[in-house]
């Protein structure tokens, strides 16, 4: 036990999330569910109507952006999940932020996600064909800096509105989405995503850009076109 705390920790540290999806081995309901692993800072999971476990479902871990909670980061693409059978699974960060963006290195709030991820993968059927990690603003950052670092996990990252990335290490080959409002004035997308953008491009990643007219926000059909992205693009072999 002593020694799986340590891996754990040594894992959490540099960035790396170690639950994969296998067959559950739990009763599971579709709906909104509390995950129960926190009293004060925990998370939710929305499970579609049309889940079955026979049918391995699409799974989206949602980051909030600075302040937020899970809740907020769920809302984001909430009421589409139905539409695409897609699980939505959203945390809240272990501070007002995540743990690399407040100037620390990884480790609380990966430990905490990869706990989530467990639970969800013990209950849920998930195709591991389609994983991804999604976010807004903060939540975006942080999105693109776990996801790439665990590409062997994430086959998928979707970012509205991303400040930066850092991640720990490269792993896989995961798609990644992004969308940037060309009149943000939090995040302005000169300095933002029009500058991750070609980076990750020149690193030989599959990058889907969207830019729109509009501030720090995400636009439901921004939102509608990402969810359909994910549930269509054919996934890299990671």
């Amino acid at each position: 036990m002593i020694k799986d705390r340590l891996f754990n920790s040594k894992a959490a540290s540099s960035g790396r999330l170690l639950s994969r999806p296998n067959q559950p081995n739990e009763p599971a309901s579709p709906g909104l569910h509390k995950l129960g692993l926190d009293g004060e800072r925990d998370g939710l999971i929305y499970v579609p109507k049309s889940y079955r476990v026979e049918n391995p479902a699409p799974l989206i871990l949602m980051l909030h952006g600075a302040g937020g909670d899970a809740e907020g980061g769920l809302n984001i693409l909430r009421s589409l999940a139905d539409s695409f059978n897609t699980i939505l699974l959203a945390v809240d960060s272990r501070q007002q932020t995540w743990d690399i963006i407040m100037g620390r290195r990884f480790g609380g709030d990966i430990a905490f996600i990869d706990q989530a991820l467990a639970l969800s993968f013990s209950r849920y059927a998930i195709d591991p064909n389609r994983v991804a990690i999604a976010g807004f603003s903060d939540g975006a950052s942080y999105a693109l800096s776990v996801g790439i670092t665990n590409g062997d996990l994430f086959t998928h990252i979707i970012a509205f509105s991303p400040g930066f990335m850092a991640p720990a290490s490269q792993e896989g080959s995961p798609q990644i989405f992004i969308s940037h409002g060309n009149g943000d004035r939090v995040l302005p997308i000169d300095r933002c995503s029009r500058k991750i953008v070609p980076v990750l491009q020149q690193a030989g990643y599959d990058v889907h850009y969207r830019e729109f007219n509009g501030p720090h926000t995400v636009p439901g059909a921004i939102a509608s076109s990402a969810l359909d992205w994910f549930t269509q693009a054919t996934p890299s072999r990671n």
